[in-house]
């Protein structure tokens, strides 16, 4: 059953303002009370306007591969955002990707999606992990005054990890 191009404005505009005679009035019926209410009775145009919603509907949920893609971004620090950020002379706003911690987040939730874990990304996570664990550890060093008390550097040995889970 195809419709009318009339019934076809009538439930585009019905989807739109969800009143059937102010939707019939915009179509160009003579007696949009009665037609508008008709309209909505005739199965053709009942489907055609549920379909059409459930199409605007999915098109608002993301799909899977596009929330892997964006945590992929995130992951390889592509995706950037706003910060507003003190300075001597008031607040700026600069652009800066994702922190240590959110990239691996990011990560894990890409390699649940992903059972067959790789053991070079496995590795990559760790490597991140560790350097997140630097970062922190230099940042507690840090003084009120913006100078560091001391510079340690921590290494990461991975035989002695190795031999640890041995």
């Amino acid at each position: 059953m195809k419709l009318t191009p009339k019934q076809k404005k009538f439930a585009d505009e019905y989807i739109k303002t969800g009143n059937a005679t102010e939707s019939a009035r915009l179509s160009g019926y003579k007696q949009p009370h009665v037609q508008g209410s008709q309209n909505l009775e005739k199965l053709s145009v009942k489907t055609y306007i549920d379909e059409r919603m459930a199409e605007i509907a999915s098109n608002r949920v993301m799909s899977h591969t596009e929330a892997v893609e964006i945590l992929t971004s995130i992951a390889r620090g592509e995706l950037k955002e706003n910060v507003v950020v003190g300075t001597p002379v008031g607040a700026e706003t600069v652009e800066k990707e994702a922190d240590l911690k959110t990239r691996i987040s990011a990560l894990k939730e890409i390699m649940k999606r992903y059972p067959g874990n790789d053991k070079l990304v496995e590795q990559q996570i760790r490597k991140l992990s560790a350097e997140t664990d630097i970062a922190e550890a230099n940042a507690r060093e840090v003084t009120d005054n913006g100078t560091a008390n001391e510079i340690r550097v921590i290494g990461f040995d991975r035989r002695a990890e190795e031999d640890e889970r041995s």
